[in-house]
C-alpha cells in the first residue's frame, strides 16, 4: 500500500498534521532526523517511522520506497524544499509542503517541466496562507468580469511559532515585491495601506508572500499586492531560537485569523471578500493533512499546482470552521 510520508513530523506543525492525518485514517509514515521523538510520536499514533537526514542522498532514496505522497513540514524550507522536490521528481512521488517562503515557489516554477515530464505534482503551500489566500482570491476574482489587480491581506493575531518567526524574519529583511503587469517588481519598503477585514479599515504593511506567485498562476490577474495586519503579541524580539515551540491549544482557540481580498476590475469597480477561520497553525496542519489525504486518494495533476487550482476555490471552506463572506 502506498503511503503519505510527513517529513519533519516531530516539529510543531508536523506533529499536528500527523495527528490529523492519523485521525482521518490516512496510511502514514512519519519521518525526520530525531529517532527518539519519531519513535514516541509513531507509537502514540500507531504508525511507521523512518529516520534520515537531508544531507544523506542514499538514505533519502531508500526512505522514499513505498511512498506516494511526501508532505514536507521541515523548515526553514530554503534548506529542505529543493532537496525534497528533486528527490520526489526522481522517485515519482507527489510533493507537498507548508512553506510561506517565496523562493520555494519560484523553485517549483523552475521545476515545473521536469515534474510534468515525470508525472509528479509539486504542491507547495498545501496548507496555511497560500491555501487561505489563494481560495479567497479565486472566489473574489470570480465575482468580477475583467479583474485587473488584487490586494490580499492577512490579519495575524497571537504568538508565532519558533519556526514561523525564523522564516518571517528572513522574509521581512528581504526585498519587498509585488506583481505588476505580470512581473515581480521591487517596492519601496514600509508601504502601508488601509484594508477592511469586516470591522472597518486598519493599517496593513506590505510584505512579500508566496501568493504573488500562486495567485498569479491560478488567476492570471497581472497586478497583485500582499499585506499583513498584526495584532496581539506582534513579532517577537531577541533570540528567536529561545522561543517556545508554538502557541498551545488554548492560545490557538483564542486567536482566529482573518483575510481580505480586494479585486479591482478594468473599469475601476472594486469587490471585496473576507475569510474568517481558526488559528493559522490549526488551519495549516488541518489543510495540509487533508490535502495529503486527497492527493493520496488520486486528486493530483502533474507539474506545479496550487491548492485553489487543484481542489477549487472552495477548498479553504472545507477546513475546520472557515467561512468566506462578500462585503
Amino acid at each position: 500500500m502506498k503511503k503519505l510520508m510527513i517529513y519533519g513530523a516531530t516539529g510543531y506543525t508536523g506533529r499536528m498534521a500527523a495527528q490529523h492525518a492519523a485521525a482521518a485514517g490516512t496510511p502514514l509514515i512519519l519521518a525526520g532526523r530525531n529517532e527518539a521523538a519519531l519513535a514516541s510520536l509513531a507509537a502514540s499514533l500507531g504508525v511507521e517511522y523512518r529516520v534520515f537526514s537531508l544531507d544523506d542522498q542514499a538514505a533519502i532514496e531508500r526512505s522514499l520506497h513505498g511512498v506516494a505522497v511526501l508532505l514536507n513540514c521541515a523548515g526553514p524550507f530554503a534548506s529542505t524544499a529543493g532537496i525534497l522536490m528533486r528527490a520526489s521528481i526522481r522517485h515519482g512521488v507527489h510533493y507537498l509542503d507548508v512553506a510561506a517562503e517565496l523562493d520555494g515557489y519560484r523553485l517549483a516554477e523552475s521545476l515545473d517541466a521536469d515534474a510534468t515530464a515525470a508525472g509528479v505534482m509539486l504542491l507547495p503551500g498545501s496548507g496555511g496562507s497560500v491555501a487561505m489566500l489563494g481560495c479567497l482570491a479565486g472566489h473574489t476574482v470570480a465575482r468580477t468580469s475583467h479583474p485587473a489587480s488584487i490586494r490580499v491581506a492577512m490579519h495575524v493575531t497571537g504568538g508565532l511559532s519558533r519556526g514561523s518567526a525564523v522564516s518571517a524574519m528572513a522574509s521581512v529583511t528581504a526585498e519587498t515585491l509585488a506583481r505588476a503587469y505580470g512581473a515581480l517588481v521591487a517596492q519601496a519598503p514600509g508601504a502601508i495601506r488601509q484594508l477592511d477585514f469586516g470591522k472597518g479599515p486598519v493599517d496593513c504593511f506590505q510584505v512579500t508572500l508566496p501568493d504573488l506567485v500562486t495567485i498569479w498562476r491560478a488567476t492570471g490577474v497581472p497586478g497583485i499586492e500582499a499585506y499583513v495586519h498584526v495584532t496581539g503579541e506582534g513579532f517577537p524580539q531577541g533570540d528567536l531560537s529561545a522561543l517556545p515551540d508554538g502557541p498551545d491549544e488554548q492560545e490557538r482557540l483564542a486567536n482566529r485569523y482573518q483575510a481580505v481580498a480586494e479585486v479591482t476590475s478594468s473599469d475601476s469597480a472594486v469587490v471585496r471578500s473576507v475569510l474568517d477561520t481558526v488559528n493559522g497553525y490549526t488551519f495549516t496542519a488541518t489543510a495540509a493533512a487533508e490535502a495529503g489525504r486527497r492527493v493520496l486518494a488520486g486528486e493530483h495533476r502533474p507539474g506545479f499546482q496550487t491548492p485553489a487550482m487543484l481542489f477549487g476555490n472552495g477548498f479553504a471552506e472545507t477546513i475546520a470552521d472557515t467561512t468566506i463572506v462578500d462585503i
